[in-house]
């Protein structure tokens, strides 16, 4: 029996009431129309956990396809020549690299990014959140969006990757710019802003990287540059595709995952009590609850709701075939919630141990960075309910203003008073 069509189904991604609360409307695809083709964007959308946890796990999707199928055989017109510096670093980093140019990338970035690096700086993400909370000490109502949540994981990225200081105020607008370009219905002046981008972050990180070459230091640059398996080292534009990949990917979850997570928190009250209280019996290092606590939250409301993959070879998936050329839209936020795997989905469990969630991915391109992610966002959770265990929305009944994207959601601004 022929496997049936995939239904047709128009779906706005970037209507600003969905990007606010998509989770009703998601709801009801799962249960609906869990796998769909969306006709303008010309993908074929999955919603259901098991769906997409099958697809990030098989070999026959792919980052890329023209590795597979020429543009000429996908139709595609030739490369736009406004964005060539951006399509160059997007060339040169392993998140959108198929094996083995990805097997190679990832094993010589993970000996240099190692979790003995990550955790060693537990100490300065510590000393940066309080610094940034004596700051705040007394001013009331603040944003948590700029006041705390987007200076940590800039601060250190840069940190990490021993980027100059007259240059790190540069960092946060950089990564702003290029990411836009990872949206759906980007505009003209969105491409110019993404490849200056790249265009002057690659300029200096080339600089930093000729420097460390004859000035070595205990940075994550150097440990790149002097990385080395069989005598096989990444290329200058592989280590600058690195380390802007890393201050985006970095940046991004972890500001929308930390805010997000604090509103849905504050919006329970019991929830942010129970981290507040035992942040104070606990005051040194975060618990084990602050470890649940940050899975949940980044379960709860997926910082990055929507990733994609290339179909590169025919495929059955959840009853409809797939051919090669496809693209598929793989909605992480939905299987997120999906109760097929989640016991009571729409709650939020700080103790929860069902896993794992979607968010940093399943299978071949699991997220490089999500250790940083995690210890960043759980540190920054215990030191702001330990320094403010009475901490509140400043208007519960107003609309959360989220950005104008929905493949990487974040709020634009979150109003917090400190009791």
């Amino acid at each position: 029996m022929a496997a049936p069509a995939v239904p047709e189904l128009a779906f706005d991604l970037n209507d600003s009431a969905f990007i606010r609360d998509p989770y009703p409307v998601l709801a009801r695809l799962r249960e609906e129309t869990p796998i769909f083709h969306e006709p303008r964007w010309n993908k074929v959308f999955f919603a259901r956990y098991d769906d997409i946890s099958a697809i990030l796990r098989d070999r026959r999707f792919g980052r890329s396809i023209t590795h597979v199928l020429s543009r000429d055989e996908l139709g595609w017109p030739p490369p736009d020549p406004r964005q060539a510096d951006f399509d160059h670093f997007q060339d040169n980093h392993l998140l959108d690299a198929e094996p083995p140019k990805h097997t190679r990338l990832r094993g010589l970035v993970a000996k240099a990014f190692t979790p003995r690096r990550v955790e060693a700086l537990r100490g300065r993400v510590t000393a940066i959140v309080e610094r940034q909370l004596r700051d705040l000490a007394g001013v009331g109502t603040f944003d948590l969006v700029t006041r705390y949540a987007e200076e940590l994981p800039v601060t250190v990225i840069a940190e990490l990757l021993g980027f100059p200081h007259d240059l790190r105020h540069k960092l946060r607008p950089w990564s702003a710019d290029i990411v836009k370009l990872y949206e759906l219905g980007y505009s003209p002046d969105d491409q110019k802003r993404a490849n200056d981008a790249v265009l002057e972050f690659s300029a200096a990180l080339k600089d930093l990287v000729a420097y460390r070459k004859t000035h070595p230091g205990d940075d994550l640059v150097t440990a790149l540059a002097e990385v080395e398996e069989a005598g096989d080292k990444l290329t200058t534009d592989e280590l600058v595709g690195t380390c802007i990949l890393l201050l985006n990917a970095g940046h991004e979850a972890s500001v929308n995952g930390t805010t997000a997570g604090v509103r849905n928190l504050l919006l329970g009250r019991s929830a942010w009590r129970q981290l507040a209280d035992d942040a104070h019996a606990n005051p040194a290092r975060p618990s084990a609850i602050f470890e649940s606590a940050t899975e949940e939250l980044l379960r709860y409301d997926t910082p990055l709701p929507m990733f994609e993959r290339w179909v590169l070879e025919d495929v059955e998936v959840g009853g409809v075939t797939l051919r090669r050329g496809q693209e598929v839209a793989l909605l992480y936020a939905s299987g997120n919630r999906d109760a097929r795997k989640f016991t009571n989905p729409d709650t939020l469990d700080l103790t929860r141990s069902e896993g794992p969630h979607l968010t940093f991915g399943l299978g071949v391109h699991y997220c490089l960075g999500a250790p940083l992610a995690r210890l960043e966002m759980s540190v920054a959770l215990h030191a702001l309910a330990r320094a403010f265990p009475e901490l509140r929305l400043a208007d519960e009944e107003a609309p959360p203003a989220y950005g104008k994207g929905f493949v990487i959601r974040g709020l634009t601004r979150l109003d917090v008073v400190e009791s």
